[in-house]
């Protein structure tokens, strides 16, 4: 990752890192549930979870290793390191947090019987050289379990798709670009996968009901999340037009509660080295 880049990510989730997973959304919780759930970590394992976030995978590991084990997260923000380090520490959790580069994990190789990363390959500039590295830090026989997103929903697509316009040429949200990229597919994931070296790939595929209470919880947590990107690119004076062609297209999102959302499927492949 260029330092271009990496003063990019870091801008963007410094920006969110106080308001992430909390503003009563449930996407991240349930996905980390899951992926943690798959790989079944076990009592005295060592993990590491690149790209923690706030913790909603990493917090789950070190409760299921327990203080014999392991729990090391690394994210490439300063604020969500600094905010995720506090929360481990105020819940007693054996949690271990760093600012750490995605691409080159500053830890010692096979080291972890673990590693996993949810929602973040998307976002890298060459996630196969950050498959290879990761398989790297892992013991042989040690599991690796990564999150990305599957097909989006057509509401979701209209909704994003107001953006398109105002953004800068070339740039778009990973989630909404998948089709021509390893991404776009369950056998393109397993394939990225396989290729880092990683062997008995497989694919498990789960929707997640993303509501919203109201349109501005949906606008919040837009800005509390990677999502913050598309918003900081807009022009200033354009982002009313967007958020207000947005909210319109959310209306065809409504139930019969009266939230609006969508249905996420997200993906996890699994592999072991």
């Amino acid at each position: 990752m260029s330092d271009d880049q990496r003063a990019a990510v870091q801008q963007v989730f410094d920006g969110a890192a106080d308001t992430y997973d909390a503003v009563g959304v449930s996407m991240f919780q349930p996905i980390a549930e899951q992926l943690v759930t798959d790989l079944s970590p076990r009592s005295g394992e060592r993990a590491l979870d690149v790209g923690c976030g706030r913790g909603a995978v990493l917090f789950r590991l070190a409760e299921a290793v327990g203080p014999t084990g392991r729990a090391i997260g690394i994210d490439l923000s300063p604020r969500m390191v600094e905010a995720t380090a506090a929360e481990a520490a105020a819940a007693g959790l054996p949690a271990e947090v760093a600012v750490g580069d995605a691409e080159a994990p500053d830890v010692p190789d096979a080291a972890f019987e673990l590693v996993t990363s949810s929602l973040v390959l998307f976002f890298l500039p060459d996630p196969a050289a950050a498959l290879v590295a990761w398989h790297r830090k892992l013991v042989e026989g040690g599991r690796l379990g990564v999150s990305t997103f599957g097909p989006l929903s057509d509401s979701w697509y209209d909704v994003d798709a107001t953006f398109a316009p105002h953004l800068p040429p070339g740039m778009a949200d990973p989630r909404t670009r998948q089709a021509d990229t390893p991404f776009g597919s369950d056998e393109g994931m397993e394939r990225l996968v396989a290729d880092a070296g990683f062997s008995d790939v497989r694919t498990v595929l789960t929707t997640v009901p993303v509501r919203f209470d109201d349109e501005e919880q949906w606008y919040r947590w837009t800005w509390s999340t990677g999502q913050r990107r598309m918003w900081a690119a807009v022009p200033e004076a354009e982002r009313p037009t967007v958020r207000a062609e947005a909210e319109a297209r959310l209306q065809a999102t409504r139930d019969r509660d009266g939230r609006i959302g969508f249905d996420q499927v997200a993906r996890f492949t699994y592999g072991r080295r």
